[in-house]
């Protein structure tokens, strides 16, 4: 026993080391211990199937093989960048057998077979795990999500959630939220959200909530005493822009030099950018007209109509006549007629009188029917719960990775 507290003996060291001579690890026996090799290939952009494997060395005809079979689970055009390929080789350095982990969906192996190759397919199990996600904004929705590692489709469906009552153009920096979703996952891979459970928006220092509630009309998100949050009109009719000029009386036109009326709210955006229907309604007209280029004009009720201008196409099917929805896609951002760069001139008008699209005051529907009522109470206060938790919570689910990869 060698005394920790004397000086090292460098003779006693080398006795508990172990005793290997290089002609051993030269022997056939220690090499029959060794794995054969494999290596894992990934999918990048352009790469095929085809040419993944032929980087791994297997031949065309083998190729071809492993395709047919691979194809008969899932087709080899779904392969995206980041999907696995292992190829494994026997003793003579042969591939014996090649295996895929595909994002989102899960395996596929494929084992050499006599000349020839078969396929076991490996699908992985999909599941929805309830979870809250929260955050306080710092710089933008956007980022907030990003940088709560989760998908801008979130922010999204907030969006579609309080677009009555927040203006998603003036967020501010101390803006908050928390939501309770369902994640989607296959296997281990997320896949996308289920629909928002339960919301809480706090903006301006003012809190908005949001529960979801089937009814037999569908589903739809209604407050705490059971009012819903839809209204007749949406605040604005696309998304995630910006205003670049307000309604006013008078303000100078920066092409015609003088001051004039500006009877809408310009939104600058991309050309291309979706344009919605800000409600439900009849197209009255979409064509093109002078200053105000391709141009909709809707009616919502006997008396009031929204108009869409500076266009750069009309979404297909959109005709006088055509009935629409509210959210519904009707045209496209442009800059046709008068205008200096891309935007989408939007405006409203109640019995022949031009209003403050900004100030419109919404009509909501109906609240909920008394019967769902006491189903809606129960939901929503096992949801506030979730609301309140301090933290994220954190979603545990079941995965048995497989040692291929």
């Amino acid at each position: 026993m060698v005394d920790v507290g004397a000086p090292l003996n460098e003779s006693a060291l080398l006795l508990t080391r172990p005793q290997v001579r290089y002609s051993e690890l030269a022997s056939a026996a220690v090499h029959a211990a060794l794995p054969e090799p494999s290596v894992v290939l990934t999918l990048e952009q352009d790469d095929t199937l085809a040419s993944v494997l032929a980087d791994g060395g297997l031949g065309r005809a083998a190729s071809a093989l492993v395709t047919r079979e691979v194809a008969r689970s899932i087709d080899v055009r779904q392969l995206r960048p980041g999907d696995l390929v292992r190829m494994h080789y026997d003793a003579n350095g042969q591939v014996d057998s090649v295996e895929l982990k595909i994002t989102g969906w899960g395996e596929v192996d494929v084992v050499r077979d006599g000349n020839g190759f078969s396929g076991t397919a490996h699908p992985a199990q999909e599941r929805a795990i309830q979870t809250t996600v929260s955050a306080t904004i710092d710089s933008s929705l956007y980022e907030a999500l990003m940088n709560a590692g989760e998908r801008p489709q979130l922010g999204q469906e907030m969006v579609d959630i309080f677009q009555w009552d927040i203006d998603f153009f003036a967020l501010h920096l101390v803006d908050s939220f928390q939501v309770v979703v369902q994640k989607r996952f296959v296997g281990s891979d997320p896949v996308g959200y289920g629909p928002i459970l339960a919301a809480r928006f706090v903006h301006n220092g003012q809190t908005y909530e949001a529960f979801r509630q089937e009814t037999p009309g569908g589903a739809g998100y209604y407050t705490r005493d059971g009012r819903p949050l839809r209204k007749q009109f949406l605040r604005a009719p696309l998304h995630f822009t910006r205003i670049t000029s307000r309604f006013s009386k008078s303000r100078w036109h920066p092409i015609l030099h003088c001051f004039l009326p500006h009877l809408g709210v310009d939104y600058g955006a991309p050309i291309g950018t979706p344009v919605m229907s800000t409600a439900d309604g009849v197209v009255l007209t979409a064509t093109r007209k002078g200053g105000d280029g391709n141009y909709i004009r809707i009616r919502h009720t006997a008396q009031v109509e929204t108009y869409y201008l500076h266009l750069s196409r009309f979404a297909k099917g959109i005709r006088p006549g055509t009935k629409v929805v509210q959210g519904q896609v009707v045209g496209y951002v442009g800059e046709t007629g008068l205008a200096t760069g891309p935007h989408l001139d939007y405006r409203v008008r109640d019995h022949g009188k031009w209003l403050d699209p900004l100030k419109l005051k919404s009509i909501a529907p109906d609240p909920l029917a008394p019967t769902l009522l006491a189903q809606f109470r129960a939901n929503a206060a096992r949801l506030e719960r979730a609301l309140a938790a301090p933290a994220p919570q954190v979603a545990e689910y079941p995965f048995r990775r497989r040692a291929l990869f």
